[in-house]
């Protein structure tokens, strides 16, 4: 999480809508000449009657959220770089997308003032707090694929302290304590491995860590080096900035083209940015070692990294 950003909102699901309604009943009106406690006792019988024979209303399911590797084609001429599964790189371009190019919604449900930087919005909840925001979400989705693939005991992140906050300690029952840059773990809840438990967890990591600890702790890849799905180009600051390279394509050349993900201040939904200036928008063109330009950040020529295998290991 980094300090600054405009005051606001939250994830948005798209939930359920009504269609149709009550049938209209049909009832005699009544004459000028009877009570109107009459008519009534006449209508209501009727009324009834028809409530019980319509059918309940029925909710419409919203339409069905799309992978991105379904939604999002490689630009022409290129084609997706294969992605072993059980990857990380096979995780991300399975995330799903929300349908159309809806807003972005902060995590208080307030639309985010910037409505031109996105391309599409991902599945993905963002809390009622503002704690899911740039750095966090990479660290969010890193996490959500350790925990897919089996990985529990991989998942750990660093606070910006140094001190490392594994997913076990958590799941076992323990809680970081902090005075001042000093952090502790102590018993204090029942163990609880469930998911409601891991996105408290996850809560907890982004109230700690951020941009700062990002870049700190990731393992630096050479500007020359072909850009990988998982890549995390990252300035860190307070605040600072982190996008996530959710795809990748390559074309006969071995020119390569990746799309990017973010979150930004204050917390939102996470989306695939577009490529400003790009013949290939949404997809980024890796052009070589120059500064890549977002529409809300402009990174220096070394600031890509990937996360470690051994989580806080060495």
């Amino acid at each position: 999480m980094e300090a600054g950003g405009e005051v606001g909102g939250a994830p948005g699901a798209g939930g359920l809508r009504r269609s149709g309604g009550w049938p209209a009943v049909a009832v005699a009106t009544p004459s000028p000449y009877r009570a109107p406690m009459v008519a009534l006792r006449l209508a209501l019988p009727l009324l009834l009657l028809a409530l019980a024979a319509a059918p309940p209303a029925r909710a419409e399911p919203a339409a069905a959220a799309a992978a991105i590797e379904a939604r999002i084609p490689p630009p022409p001429g290129f084609q997706r770089v294969p992605a072993p599964g059980g990857s990380f790189a096979a995780f991300l371009r399975r995330l799903p997308l929300l349908p159309g190019r809806p807003p972005v919604l902060l995590y208080d449900g307030r639309r985010k003032s910037n409505q031109d930087a996105h391309f599409a919005v991902v599945d993905l909840d963002v809390g009622s707090r503002d704690l899911q925001q740039c750095a966090d979400a990479a660290i969010r989705l890193r996490a959500e694929y350790q925990r897919a693939s089996g990985r529990d005991e991989a998942i750990c992140f660093r606070f910006t302290s140094g001190d490392p906050a594994p997913w076990s300690r958590w799941r076992d029952g323990e809680r970081p304590r902090i005075s001042g840059s000093r952090v502790t773990w102590a018993a204090a809840a029942p163990p609880d491995g469930g998911p409601a438990s891991f996105r408290r967890y996850l809560d907890a990591v982004f109230t700690y860590a951020g941009s700062a600890s990002l870049a700190r702790d990731l393992v630096p890849v050479p500007a020359s080096a072909p850009v990988e799905a998982g890549d995390v180009f990252v300035q860190g600051g307070f605040p600072g900035h982190a996008v996530l390279v959710a795809d990748v394509a390559e074309d006969g050349r071995g020119r390569r083209a990746f799309l990017l993900v973010q979150s930004y201040m204050p917390a939102q939904q996470v989306h695939v940015l577009r490529a400003p200036g790009s013949s290939l928008d949404p997809w980024y063109p890796a052009e070589g070692p120059g500064p890549l330009v977002t529409p809300e950040w402009t990174f220096p020529s070394r600031a890509r990294g990937r996360f470690p295998e051994s989580g806080c290991g060495p």
